[in-house]
C-alpha cells in the first residue's frame, strides 16, 4: 500500500474483512510482542507476575478446589499461567499461534521440568484432545473471534472436557468493546515499536457497528524512510452478560457464574474484564 491507498480507503470497514487480528503469528512481530508479554512495567500484553499469581491461586483454589487436573490453556501466550498451574501439580496443554511465545514457553517448561505441552496452532482449527478437567481462555481473547468462531471454540472445549469439567473465560464487557469502537482517530511516530523495528508512523481509526455490536480498529503503519504503508485491522465482538450466558448454555455448559475479576473481587486496574465459570453438562 501507499499513502494514496489511505486516502482512497473504504470509509467504514466490514468486521473482520480487512484482517482478523494484528499479526501475532508473524515471527518478527511475535518476537517483539514477547518482550511486551514479559515486561513488568505494564499489563498490556500480559499481566505482571504479581497479578498472574493472584489469578492462578483463585483458579487453583476456587475453580478446581485445589485438586490437580489436566488443563487446556487456549491462547496461552508464553505460558505464564500454565507454568504456574503446573507447579501446583496440574498438567497443562497450551495452544497459541505466536511462534515466539510458544518457543519461550517450551524452553521454560523444559528447564523447569514442568508437565506442560505447548502447541503452535490457531485455536480455531487446532485439535484440543480430550480428558481435561479445566479449559480456559482469558485476557479478553474470546472477543477477537466472530460469533461463529467463538461458538466453535466453545463447542470444541466442551468436547475436550471430562463430564463435569470446568470452563473459565475472561472476556471484555460490552461497554469496553463499544468504547474501543468509538474512539477518535489517533497517530504517533516512533523510532521503533511493536509494528516495526524501523522508524514509522502509526495511524489508528476505530469503528463501531451498532447493529452487529462489533468494534473494528484499523492500523496504518507508514515506514518513515520509504513511505511504504502496511495495513492491519482487528475486530472485537461485544456481548452482554445475558448473551454470554445464552451462548455458553447453547454450547453445552451450565452453572454459569460471573465474577468481577479472575481473583473473584473487583479489580479497579482492569474493570473492563469479567471472569465467567461454567460446568460441562
Amino acid at each position: 500500500m501507499n499513502l494514496l491507498d489511505i486516502v482512497h480507503r473504504q470509509s467504514t470497514p466490514e468486521p473482520w474483512a480487512e484482517g482478523e487480528k494484528i499479526p501475532w503469528n508473524d515471527p518478527a512481530f511475535s518476537a517483539r510482542m514477547l518482550k511486551e508479554h514479559l515486561t513488568q512495567e505494564h499489563d498490556a500484553a500480559s499481566r505482571r507476575f504479581v497479578i498472574i499469581d493472584k489469578h492462578v491461586k483463585w483458579i487453583h483454589q476456587h475453580v478446581l478446589g485445589g485438586t490437580p487436573t489436566k488443563i487446556l490453556d487456549l491462547g496461552c501466550g508464553p505460558g505464564l499461567y500454565a507454568s504456574r498451574l503446573a507447579k501446583l501439580g496440574h498438567s497443562c496443554v497450551g495452544i497459541d499461534f505466536s511462534p515466539a511465545s510458544i518457543d519461550y514457553a517450551r524452553t521454560q517448561a523444559e528447564v523447569a521440568d514442568l508437565a506442560c505441552i505447548y502447541v503452535h496452532h490457531d485455536i480455531r482449527t487446532a485439535n484440543y484432545g480430550t480428558g481435561y478437567g479445566l479449559a480456559m481462555l482469558i485476557f479478553g481473547e474470546f472477543n477477537v473471534f466472530s460469533i461463529a468462531d467463538a461458538k466453535a471454540i466453545l463447542q470444541k472445549a466442551h468436547c475436550a472436557l471430562n463430564d463435569g469439567g470446568m470452563l473459565v473465560l475472561e472476556p471484555h464487557t460490552f461497554a469496553m468493546v463499544k468504547e474501543l469502537g468509538t474512539q477518535a482517530p489517533s497517530w504517533y511516530a516512533t523510532e521503533s515499536g511493536l509494528f516495526s523495528e524501523r522508524p514509522h508512523f502509526c495511524l489508528t481509526e476505530s469503528f463501531w457497528d451498532d447493529k452487529a455490536h462489533v468494534a473494528t480498529e484499523r492500523y496504518f503503519i507508514i515506514d518513515a524512510q520509504t513511505g511504504e504503508v502496511t495495513r492491519h485491522a482487528a475486530s472485537m465482538q461485544a456481548y452482554t452478560d445475558d448473551e454470554y450466558r445464552a451462548l455458553l448454555i447453547e454450547c453445552g455448559f451450565d452453572e454459569v457464574a460471573f465474577y468481577p475479576s479472575l481473583y473473584g473481587d473487583v479489580d479497579e486496574a482492569q474493570p473492563h474484564l469479567v471472569a465467567i465459570t461454567a460446568k460441562k453438562r
